[in-house]
């Protein structure tokens, strides 16, 4: 099948200009003006609208054990709600279990994300070390299309990764030609804080960020990095949140050291002033890690997307029912962690983005799909429109508004943490793998239509640099 966007916008990383884009079967055949459509194609009409490469959500948790339950999004709801929101590639987490055989866990999510409707690649997580743990990610590497290895530096006594365990698995990266990826808060702090707290009888989920001040994090990002810079590997860190571990990225940075920093978009526009809500079911609802920070490290952010040294943007989408919150009504370490987003993500960016003036819509380009598909080597397929490129692309109305909101969400939870957001800005079309997945408000997800997408190694000649 054959379908023609015709008219509009096309905004790549690096430039913007006036094109058609014809797709045949999964990827884009032609980019230029006044193309003619054959017989039978479909055509959209995106006159006054931007063509963009679909968006690419580094960091997802569809059906993930957690906490002693299971996230609300499974494959399919959650990569069905991320392409409302025009993300069509999702790179989801492995999490095996301590003394757990990585390719293990990696089949059990293989067949989990069977089901996914848009595309999906995976990090996987290195919980404990070993021989086994050395040669499975050497076998992850070479046969399943995996370049990335995530860390927990959090959640003492279930799957935090200690110092020992970074240097092993940083220096297999390198050898490798992969990048790791960290979780960077102190999890010894963090259960320091959390007992402390809960002795003082302060046990509601205002104690959460509590527990998890800016310092914890920057203090693990700082430990990241060096580990990182000794061994000579670069580093991911994911979900940064606040000013001081923005801060040890920049230094780091600046001396030519390879690392690259993650936000949220929920950390770009919420603030922590959600945990002291009178309503203790609604501030559970907002308990993640690292927590929603102040409007100070809010402006910090923007301010690191604009200057280059945060990359790229995400949601660290874990969705949980308000019952499932409720496991932790009498003590918030029992709050299972984690938000929605997939579906509002690029929407709220372009809003509080480009709509302020702080990105232009190249920059949003850049922070929502072709940065991500640089890092984790899946670029050119993905983060751009160009001929060979996957057809995925998102048609962008400017003018388009919409109010985010739980009733209208697809995203399963019962909660949206964007709750009442007016944006303007906000996709009209989403095309996955060459076909019309959404169409003004018409989903048409199909569970299996999704694909895992493998990421090569690197060269051992060294990383690539995003734009």
């Amino acid at each position: 099948m054959t379908t023609l966007i015709k008219g509009g916008t096309v905004v790549n990383a690096d430039r913007a200009f006036r094109a058609d884009v014809m797709c045949f079967g999964d990827k884009i055949i032609a980019v230029g003006e006044n193309l003619e459509a054959p017989p039978h194609a479909i055509i959209i009409d995106a006159t006054g609208q931007y063509v963009m490469p679909g968006g690419i959500d580094t960091h997802t948790h569809m059906q993930l054990p957690f906490m002693g339950t299971v996230t609300s999004d499974d494959f399919f709801t959650g990569t069905a709600a991320g392409l409302a929101g025009g993300t069509t590639t999702i790179m989801d987490f492995v999490i095996p279990a301590p003394q757990q055989s990585l390719l293990e866990a990696y089949h059990t999510w293989r067949g989990w994300a069977a089901k996914s409707a848009g595309d999906y690649t995976f990090h996987v997580a290195v919980t404990w070390w070993s021989d086994q743990v050395h040669a499975d990610m050497g076998t992850l590497v070479r046969d399943h299309g995996v370049n990335s290895f995530k860390h927990f530096m959090a959640y003492k006594n279930a799957i935090m990764a200690d110092d020992e365990t970074l240097v092993h698995s940083f220096k297999r990266s390198l050898e490798l030609g992969a990048i790791p990826t960290v979780h960077a808060e102190n999890g010894e702090l963090v259960f320091q804080l959390q007992k402390d707290l809960l002795a003082r009888g302060i046990t509601g989920a205002q104690a959460h960020p509590m527990s998890r001040p800016p310092e914890v994090e920057a203090e693990a990002a700082n430990r990241a990095i060096a580990i990182a810079n000794v061994l000579g590997t670069p580093v991911y860190i994911v979900h940064v949140s606040c000013e001081e571990s923005l801060d040890a990225i920049a230094r780091a940075r600046a001396k030519g050291q390879r690392v690259y920093g993650e936000a949220l978009a929920g950390h770009l526009v919420i603030d922590d002033s959600v945990y002291t809500n009178p309503d203790p079911a609604y501030a559970r609802a907002h308990v993640m890690s690292p927590p929603f920070r102040s409007k100070h490290h809010q402006a910090a952010l923007w301010h690191g997307l604009q200057a280059g040294n945060l990359h790229t943007t995400a949601t660290d989408h874990c969705t949980f029912c308000a019952d499932q919150k409720s496991m932790g009504e009498n003590d918030f370490t029992r709050i299972p962690n984690g938000c929605g987003g997939v579906e509002e993500r690029m929407a709220v960016i372009w809003d509080a983005g480009v709509n302020t003036g702080l990105l232009t819509p190249s920059e949003f380009v850049k922070v929502t799909s072709t940065n991500a598909a640089q890092i984790f080597n899946m670029y050119p397929r993905k983060g751009l429109i160009a001929v060979g490129a996957d057809a995925d692309i998102v048609v962008w109305d400017p003018a388009g508004t919409k109010t985010l909101s739980a009733a209208t969400q697809h995203s399963k939870g019962g909660f949206n943490v964007f709750e009442g957001r007016t944006v303007k800005g906000i996709p009209s079309y989403t095309v996955a793998a060459g076909k019309v997945v959404y169409d003004n408000g018409d989903l048409r997800a199909e569970a299996g239509a999704g694909r895992h997408i493998d990421r090569p190694a690197f060269t051992s000649t060294g990383h690539k640099e995003a734009a």
